[in-house]
């Protein structure tokens, strides 16, 4: 006779309740995997393949009509020696560094001002009014821009005559083309940095700026010791994204000088449109693309490397 093993008997409420807690996990799995196809399929479908594609269509020579042709690394060695594009990448590269400080710092700026000094209705509404040119067509607020900055009729220089300025040729000299476009860029695009710099200020907890007024700290020394340590990760995102947005620019060059004069303000979005749309040469295009993709990658893991130093998180 055999003595029954204490413990292996299995009840049948028991014996049923595995089945429901693995038909659970597995229905989460298949719910959580459903919701995630859409995206996953739209990032497969409308980035990962055009990379891909560009890749690989960067070796060729392609005019959409014929059939495309094996060359090799010949459309790279055409991008080196092309003074057009390297002009473009040399633009491109002035226009970010100007652009971007400017937009950092006038957002800054502003924000600061915002949040200290204005009352919340006040305040509620600039956020409004600063946001509202981003959600705005890049190409319409060029059209209206370009005639604001007429050399003959444009508000601009109206107004500077007022005070005593002669007309400015902003779109037609190449001294102060790009100039022109760097502040119609920024004026559209600070409002984004503008509202990271507003929530990233409002975290910062209120007692140890008072602490620091105890001690006697002025507000510059605030501002320096106390809100940009606890801003940077604020600043690291948003030049992060400045950076990426600005080597992309196209509408605002493109429509107020379609890169003039002479190619003062061409970019390589620029010149990547023209080559593939325009003279029908989607191989050199697409390499073209695949070094400014390479660039966007270097200068974006450069300010992650640099981060380390100068990020402070709480």
């Amino acid at each position: 006779m055999t003595t029954p093993v204490l413990g292996r008997r299995r009840t049948p409420a028991a014996s049923a309740t595995v089945p429901r807690r693995s038909l659970k996990g597995r229905g989460t799995r298949l719910l959580a995997a459903l919701f995630l196809a859409p995206t996953l399929v739209g990032v497969l479908v409308f980035t990962v393949v055009p990379i891909v594609g560009s890749v690989v269509l960067s070796f060729f020579h392609w005019d959409v009509i014929g059939t495309p042709r094996f060359a090799g690394t010949d459309n790279y060695t055409q991008v080196f020696t092309d003074d057009t594009v390297l002009v473009s990448f040399t633009n491109t590269l002035i226009f970010m560094v100007f652009a971007v400080a400017l937009q950092l710092l006038l957002a800054l700026a502003l924000a600061l001002t915002l949040t200290n000094r204005m009352p919340s209705w006040l305040r509620s509404t600039f956020r409004s009014a600063f946001f509202f040119p981003l959600i705005l067509s890049a190409a319409s607020i060029s059209v209206v821009m370009k005639y604001l900055f007429n050399q003959d009729f444009g508000v601009v220089n109206w107004a500077l005559g007022h005070i005593g300025i002669a007309p400015v040729p902003w779109l037609t000299s190449e001294h102060s083309a790009m100039a022109a476009v760097i502040l119609v860029y920024v004026w559209q695009q600070f409002g984004f940095s503008f509202l990271l710099f507003v929530g990233g200020l409002n975290t910062i907890p209120k007692e140890i700026h008072e602490a620091s007024s105890l001690d006697g700290a002025s507000g510059l020394r605030k501002h320096l010791s106390i809100t940009l340590p606890l801003l940077s990760p604020t600043l690291l995102v948003a030049s992060v994204v400045g950076i990426i947005n600005a080597l992309q620019v196209f509408e605002q060059p493109y429509v107020l000088t379609d890169g003039g004069p002479g190619d003062a303000t061409r970019t390589v979005v620029m010149v990547i449109y023209q080559s593939a749309f325009e003279q029908l040469r989607f191989g050199e295009a697409s390499a073209i693309g695949v070094l400014l993709f390479v660039l966007i990658m270097a200068v974006t893991a450069l300010q992650f490397r640099l981060s380390r130093r100068f990020v402070h998180y709480q």
